[in-house]
């Protein structure tokens, strides 16, 4: 991972880049967590890869490294209830757009992995694969992966029987079947359970 994309997507725009991702598109409980995370150009971090394809340790240890090199840096999240309201796609984009309105600075653009990038005020450009192509993409998936990781153990703690410490909310087998056997915690998306039976 280079920073050649980063650059040329970038060099009509005055100010830093802000590379944006989310985490907890597909879950059945929790909210989605984003992540914008400002680096210094050409910041080379030893490691670095879209959240995905990094073990639990390995992300572990980039999330500290990342914030301690970044310039800015900050995390938000949409809970179950508004994702259930304006859907996962529109509270996916609300989370990006609230972590990059909390970095304490005004990006000159934002680079957001995926395919849609709207409701900004900043000018934003969506990258196909951006986790894997674009470096502070690729570092803001780590931040967003690691916080909604830890929230999950929350969500395990008070409500163990559906074992969300295990699969992170999304709907394993094990999971529908704990949502069809308790039925759902408040945590769950109910929009998101309406075709279990």
């Amino acid at each position: 991972m280079d920073w050649t994309l980063s650059r040329e997507l970038s060099e009509k725009y005055p100010g830093p880049v802000c590379g944006l991702d989310e985490a907890g598109r597909g879950p059945l409980a929790g909210p989605v967590y984003a992540a914008a995370v400002i680096l210094n150009d050409g910041e080379v971090i030893p490691g670095l890869d879209d959240s995905k394809k990094l073990s639990p340790k390995k992300r572990a240890e980039l999330e500290k490294i990342i914030k301690e090199k970044t310039l800015f840096w900050a995390v938000a999240s949409v809970d179950a209830e508004e994702i259930d309201r304006i859907n996962i796609l529109n509270a996916s984009m609300l989370a990006m757009k609230k972590a990059e309105e909390a970095l304490g600075t005004v990006p000159g653009l934002l680079l957001i992995d995926g395919n849609v990038a709207r409701g900004f005020d900043v000018p934003a450009i969506p990258v196909i694969k951006g986790d894997a192509l674009i470096p502070s993409i690729a570092a803001a998936s780590i931040l967003a992966k690691e916080a909604r990781d830890r929230f999950c153990l929350k969500m395990d703690e008070e409500y163990p029987q559906y074992c969300f410490k295990k699969h992170k909310g999304y709907p394993t087998k094990e999971h529908r079947d704990a949502v069809i056997k308790f039925g759902p915690c408040p945590y769950h998306r109910l929009s998101f359970l309406k075709k279990l039976t």
